[in-house]
């Protein structure tokens, strides 16, 4: 044991005395002489003992525990009432409070009154009338031995995580406090079966070191999520890891908004344990099995979530390769749903399954269609159209987004080229790219290759970007869209309003065009603030030199609203949906 523990001050290179913890320590006493506790708190207090527990009543004494959960309890054996041999039997008798350290206090000299309490479980003894300096040095020693017995049974000595009873309360903390946080909570429990192979051909040595890279692993996991979190409150030191078995670990975060969220957690366990780790010199790959269960779907307390989460991991146990289950048939559905329209998803492209729709964008002073932003759609054999909110996100979990996003990029600028061909004059076609499509760096060469093929002026495309990619990395963001502009291409930001929407930003970027979002065009022209709104956008857009098309506009009184504040284009319901590339032609020739 670390000679640190003992001591009650440590000296350096500071002249200020280190408080010790142990002085900290909930310290109870309970005898029915008033005197007897005064005398004994007063010696504590010189020594710097602060937080007691005070009771002369030997029948409350059991009560008070349970509340208070003492760290130590002195207790007096002669009481009337309720002796203290009946109360250090009703103490070992209790589940929480069974191993909480018991000094006795006793008048009595004869062996019998000593080897009946230490029979019942008292930790040690103190003569009355009690000696100051002997009180202080039991005291002390007994709160350091507690102490680091309590480290041995809560926390697991080779990783230093808690063992599963410091990790169900922090466990029950975080679910009694989801709706102050909001959000939901989820438990994993994580299956690392290498580690009894390892164990047996390398060595206990190498099985610890794996466990030891498994914990830091989860650790900063669980870390990272906590710091993305922007909106939820610290987790005030409880513990986020643990170890329950040589290869069974838990995991708990909170604060997550859905399911998806819960499911993309879950993936990357697996994939974050499945990254190879040097152990005992040698490059180990290991393999993980999650079961997840999320509260308050799968209960509200740790005893019920972690049944859950154990019964989900031994269905997933029963795949041959790593994956995760969750507790809630439900989700399991869902995932596997998930799974299968995310196999059926890859090649889709290829395969002629994606579709363009267009929706026309309208001149708000002529009402004459100026151009179409293209939307894709996915031809399911079975299940029919697909619309894009089904399986977008899909595509940029599984990394397929730039082969649809390609595809989409070809394909607009074929139609548009034929658009021109047709006689319909320079219609402008804007293309949603996403921010994977953005950050890859290949996008300009893409749509370069694409306008020389198809024969398209660049003018006529729109590249349509959302605020936040471009604050991911600003510096990267204003030269891709300086070389975009460059080719000729106009650039819109889209959804404008939602994310930063700082003057800074506007100005330093290369920009062409602001889109009105959708949410401040739905409460017009009766809602005051968003007319507000909406007027100060477009002056700002204007001012800027840039123009200004509003989304989501689906009544005659939203398009008059617009029309009044300025507004240059619009698109929505109130003139078209988005359409089939056949109908959006016949659309644009019956204006003709």
């Amino acid at each position: 044991m670390s000679p640190d523990i003992w001591s009650e001050t440590q000296r350096g290179e500071l002249d200020e005395p280190m408080r010790s913890p142990l002085l900290d320590a909930k310290v109870m006493l309970v005898d029915d002489d008033p005197m007897m506790t005064e005398l004994i708190r007063a010696h504590l207090e010189d020594e710097g003992y602060t937080n007691f527990v005070v009771t002369n009543d030997p029948l409350e004494a059991i009560e008070l525990m349970r509340s208070e959960e003492p760290s130590v309890l002195l207790l007096d054996l002669m009481m009337p009432g309720l002796s203290g041999f009946d109360v250090l039997t009703q103490v070992r008798g209790n589940r929480r409070l069974r191993f909480t350290p018991v000094i006795v206090l006793t008048a009595a000299t004869g062996p019998e009154a000593k080897l009946r309490a230490l029979q019942l479980g008292a930790t040690d003894f103190l003569s009355k009338p009690v000696d100051e300096s002997e009180l202080v040095l039991r005291l002390r020693n007994t709160l350091a031995f507690h102490q680091y017995h309590k480290r041995q049974i809560e926390f697991d000595d080779v990783t230093g995580l808690p063992r599963q009873g410091e990790f169900d309360r922090s466990v029950n903390m975080l679910a009694e406090r989801r709706g102050l946080v909001g959000g939901m909570v989820a438990l994993f429990h994580i299956d690392v079966p290498q580690w009894r192979q390892l164990r047996a051909t390398a060595g206990q040595a190498a099985a610890d070191e794996m466990a030891r890279s498994v914990a830091l692993r989860l650790e900063r996991f669980a870390q990272q999520w906590h710091l993305r979190q922007a909106s939820t409150a610290p987790l005030q030191r409880s513990p986020c890891a643990a170890r329950l078995g040589n290869i069974l670990f838990g995991l708990v975060l909170e604060g997550l908004p859905d399911t998806d969220t819960i499911e993309a957690q879950a993936k990357q366990l697996v994939a974050l344990i499945a990254e190879p780790m040097l152990v005992a010199s040698h490059d180990v790959a290991l393999s993980a099995w999650v079961g997840v269960a999320v509260c308050p779907a799968d209960g509200n307390s740790a005893d019920a979530l972690g049944k859950g989460a154990a019964q989900a991991l031994a269905r997933a146990n029963q795949i041959l390769s790593p994956t995760y289950q969750f507790a809630s048939a439900e989700l399991n559905a869902r995932s596997v749903e998930r799974l299968t329209l995310g196999a059926q998803l890859r090649g889709a492209a290829a395969r002629g399954e994606l579709r363009l729709h267009y929706q026309p964008q309208v001149d708000c002073g002529t009402g004459r269609i100026v151009g179409a932003e293209a939307l894709v759609r996915w031809l399911h054999p079975a299940r029919g159209l697909v619309p894009p909110f089904q399986f977008i996100a899909l595509a940029e979990e599984l990394g397929l987004i730039h082969e649809i996003g390609n595809w989409v990029m070809r394909r607009s600028c074929d139609d548009a080229a034929q658009w021109l061909a047709l006689g319909l004059g320079t219609l402008k076609v804007a293309i949603n790219v996403s921010k994977a499509q953005f950050q890859v760096g290949d996008l300009c060469r893409e749509l370069a290759l694409n306008i020389a093929q198809s024969g398209l002026p660049a003018a006529q495309i729109v590249v349509e970007l959302t605020e936040s990619m471009l604050m991911d990395d600003a510096d990267g963001s204003r030269a891709l869209m300086q070389e975009l502009q460059n080719l000729g291409i106009t650039l819109s930001i889209d959804d404008f309003g939602t994310g930063y929407s700082s003057l800074s930003y506007l100005k330093r970027f290369p920009l062409n065009e602001l889109k009105i979002d959708r949410s401040f065009v739905s409460d017009l022209p009766g809602k005051e603030s968003d007319i507000a709104i909406v007027r100060a956008v477009i002056q700002l857009g204007h001012s800027l030199g840039l123009s200004v098309l509003a989304e989501g506009v689906e009544t005659a009184e939203q398009l008059s609203c617009l029309k009044e504040l300025g507004c240059d284009h619009y698109q929505g319901f109130v003139f078209s949906r988005a359409l089939p590339v056949e109908d959006f032609v016949a659309l644009v020739q019956a204006q003709a």
